[in-house]
């Protein structure tokens, strides 16, 4: 059983990673926060035997095994090549880093300490993303020439501090929801991105300058070009990722989500058709993988070098929105 330490009292771990862990047969034996109360009373709450207040004791510990990342931005760097250095393996939420020399730095720590570093990268873990991965790898819509993804959401009020107020923490809604379109694509297709153009704005959530929306095009190594909008602002729109072949047509909807529903049509020159979906917990099938990882059988279904792919393309997705150009897509992996 692999038993894990929080780095963070967060609360995407209360709400879904917790339970993952539990349900994938692990366990969660100690939390971290800064503040000693505000640890101690999350521990207490979700059923954690240790709470302190320094990543070094966590990761210390001798009865840690992973450690699960889920503070801000900015930390995740010193925090993750902490653990490493602990040997302990990594979840690290998204984006792994503020620069990609930092993110490459981690990738590079994780290998030569031969431990597991993956990204909490949540929808390559749907039935529905997994669904239209293998579709398309079947050949069902032909060759992919184009896909449109729409993940513009309301971000709730418990949500909302950093990601709107701390340019420093790394908010704004690029990093924290383009990333993960760009993951979910390069999942679906098997193909990378290369260059970005984007414009972004803020429609009154966003301060300090921080964008609360963005559009923009992302072109593929394949030629395949990808459009997408995501946004804090929206309270009523739904999402969905589309993509477009020479031979049909994938049509999801509802799935840019962290709940196992949503659905996936199949669009040809035999009709429509709906494709079968067997829904289950998102963050426990990426937790199931990570213990796999960790026991020596198979990868992270997101690996750090995923996350290293998904920050250079919201990276290059800020900078183009900021100059008005199109910007490469370069990993340096």
């Amino acid at each position: 059983m692999t038993r894990w330490g929080l780095i963070g009292a967060s609360t995407i771990a209360r709400e879904w990673v917790i339970g993952a862990i539990r349900a994938a047969g692990g366990d969660v034996v100690s939390v971290m926060s800064t503040s000693a109360e505000r640890g101690a009373a999350y521990a207490e709450e979700n059923g954690i035997a240790k709470s302190v207040t320094s990543v070094a004791d966590l990761v210390g510990d001798p009865d840690v095994d992973a450690v699960y990342v889920s503070t801000t931005n900015e930390l995740h760097r010193e925090q993750t090549l902490a653990a490493i250095a602990a040997g302990k393996h990594v979840l690290c939420e998204k984006p792994l880093a503020m620069t990609l020399e930092d993110a490459r730095d981690m990738v590079s720590a994780a290998r030569e300490a031969g431990v597991v570093l993956a990204t909490n990268h949540h929808l390559r873990n749907a039935a529905s993303h997994r669904a239209m991965h293998d579709a398309i790898a079947e050949g069902k819509i032909g060759r992919p020439i184009a896909a449109r993804v729409f993940h513009a959401v309301y971000l709730p009020p418990h949500l909302q501090g950093w990601r709107l107020e701390r340019p420093d923490a790394g908010g704004g809604v690029i990093l924290d929801i383009t990333v993960h379109d760009a993951d979910t694509l390069r999942f679906i297709l098997n193909d990378d991105p290369i260059e970005v153009v984007a414009i972004s704005h803020s429609a009154g959530m966003g301060k300090e300058g921080l964008e609360d929306g963005v559009m923009g095009v992302i072109h593929f190594r394949s030629g395949l070009i990808a459009q997408f909008h995501d946004a804090f602002t929206t309270k009523y729109a739904e999402t969905g990722l589309e993509v477009h072949g020479t031979e049909g047509s994938l049509i999801g909807r509802n799935v840019m989500t962290q709940k196992p529903i949503g659905t996936v049509t199949l669009r040809n020159a035999d009709g429509e058709s709906e494709l079968p979906l067997d829904h289950a917990n998102l963050y426990e099938t990426a937790l199931s993988a990570f213990h796999a990882a960790v026991r020596g059988e198979g990868r992270a279904s997101a690996t750090g070098e995923d996350g290293v792919w998904s920050l250079a393309t919201g990276l290059a997705v800020v900078k183009a929105a900021a100059t008005g150009q199109a910007v490469a897509i370069e990993t340096g992996l």
